[in-house]
């Protein structure tokens, strides 16, 4: 079977959100499929990354470049993609990105993460929030399937797009092998040194949405500091708040009072994440709405407990392991759970003894295996 891909998502060295990490974890595994039965065709917007798993015979790499030579991502999607594909004549196109090219003469599988741009348009920006509205729309009313991560995204889905249930499969998420509990403490030492670490730290990891309450985090932390001045915070990713928060300048603010008390990086090295999880003391995701939240399950797998909320998708991910923020509005409620989740040495040990157990219940082999039946059909 011939398979198209849009893969332009793993471009990147630091991969493009949920999707790239999606669509890289699932190449990995179908890498390992027999060249004889399956043929994959990768379709990228101007580059081909040097990923390892990506010189398996299962894969052909394309770049699909557009008749005017423009660097854009919306003629990538909307034309060179679609029209790379019927060319090639793929029986099925499968999209990871939520979207769907307005003209595509190829049976589609979209694969929709969660409808957040839908449910809550107020936190996108409308030059983002417009196309993917519009897209999304479209890939739920012609797409053959619909692959998504949750119940909870599941039944926003059929809500929003009136989709019925059987078209939309669910598919839970898995954390890389990568993420484990074995600890080296030597590296831990040295990656703290890497990112200006002195020991005790909190951490947070991946794009910056208003929906994750960075800055209520960060609010919580400074009051924080006042009694454990010893903490510092890490933070690493994009600030795409919208409304803008520029949370640089608060962070800033809090240094000037507490010098180095936040490290502000942009990415972290993936080589670097599992020491980056297992070396802090709490992982920071305090997001109200989430398709997934793979941040989280990945600290779940390294033995760092979690401050989080226990609704939407992160209910399923946590399965009440983990520290629960009721109003993530308030700071003073953060900090107080932040306290208690560095002082409360047994509740601290059972819910990471808990959470390694619940994150056994996810891997990218069965997600890997389960999205490649619905793209196939069986």
């Amino acid at each position: 079977m011939k398979i198209g891909v849009d893969a332009h998502t793993i471009e990147k060295e630091e991969k493009l959100g949920a999707g790239g990490n999606y669509l890289g974890a699932l190449l990995k595994q179908w890498s390992k499929l027999d060249p004889a039965k399956y043929r994959f065709i990768l379709y990228f917007k101007e580059r081909i990354p040097q990923d390892d798993f990506l010189n398996s015979p299962v894969f052909e790499k394309k770049i699909a470049v557009n008749l005017f030579k423009i660097k854009s991502l919306a003629l990538f999607y909307n034309l060179s993609l679609p029209l790379l594909a019927k060319k090639d004549e793929v029986d099925v196109l499968f999209l990871p990105y939520y979207m769907r090219p307005f003209f595509c003469w190829t049976p589609t599988i979209t694969a929709i993460h969660d409808i957040s741009y839908e449910a809550h348009p107020e936190w996108v920006h409308w030059k983002y929030g417009l196309p993917q509205r519009l897209l999304s729309r479209l890939a739920a009313q012609t797409s053959r399937f619909l692959i998504t991560c949750s119940q909870f995204s599941k039944q926003e889905i059929i809500e929003y797009y009136k989709v019925p249930a059987e078209r939309v499969k669910m598919i839970y998420l898995g954390a890389s092998h990568d993420f484990t509990n074995h600890r080296d403490e030597v590296k831990i030492s040295e990656i703290k040194k890497k990112y200006g670490l002195s020991d005790k730290y909190f951490f947070y990891n991946g794009s910056m949405f208003s929906r994750r309450h960075i800055l209520e985090s960060l609010q919580a932390f400074e009051l924080l500091l006042k009694d454990y001045p010893d903490y510092q915070f890490l933070v690493s990713g994009r600030d795409l708040t919208f409304p803008a928060q520029n949370i640089d300048n608060f962070i800033k603010k809090i240094n000037k009072n507490f010098p180095n008390a936040i490290k502000r990086v942009r990415y972290i090295d993936y080589e670097d994440l599992c020491l980056a999880y297992q070396g802090a003391e709490l992982f920071i995701w305090l997001s109200e709405y989430e398709g997934f939240g793979l941040p989280v399950l990945e600290a779940m797998s390294c033995g760092t407990p979690v401050l989080t909320i226990n609704k939407t998708s992160l209910a399923e991910v946590t399965g009440g392991s983990a520290f629960y923020v009721d109003n993530p509005n308030d700071f003073r409620e953060i900090r107080n759970m932040m306290a208690r989740a560095i002082t409360q040495k047994d509740l601290r040990k059972n819910i990471i003894e808990n959470a390694l157990e619940q994150a056994k219940k996810f891997s990218w082999e069965k997600c890997a295996e389960e999205t490649l039946k619905v793209i196939v059909g069986d």
